[in-house]
């Protein structure tokens, strides 16, 4: 698993590239997520564009990202949901718990 970060005005965008699993990704996700919330931003933006599928392991890392992020009064969207992950979120109903879209410009918007 790769993860890009980049800044589109005072969000933080993630492209995840991969599998998100256990032993694969999962460490350096939390990495990543522990950096910005050390670094005050709070502005989150997961870009699944590129992640075929996550395990119970990646999924509850995610969850993790969120919970942390929003105990310092942030937020965490996800865009781009792959149709296996989107899934996945259903069947868990995680898909109530993140704001979802299909068009990063329209995330990028909904921050405001």
């Amino acid at each position: 698993m790769k993860i890009e970060k980049r800044k589109v005005g005072d969000i933080t965008v993630f492209d995840i590239k991969g599998k998100i699993l256990a032993g694969e990704g999962v460490d350096e996700l939390r990495e990543s997520i522990n950096q910005s919330v050390d670094a005050a931003e709070t502005k989150i933006l997961f870009n699944f564009k590129d992640v075929p599928y996550l395990d119970s392991t990646g999924l509850g890392e995610v969850v993790r990202s969120y919970t942390s992020v929003k105990n310092r009064g942030g937020v965490v969207k996800i865009v781009n949901l792959t149709n296996k992950v989107q899934d996945l979120l259903s069947v868990t109903k995680l898909i109530t718990v993140f704001e979802t879209f299909n068009d990063e410009n329209e995330a990028i918007k909904s921050f405001s």
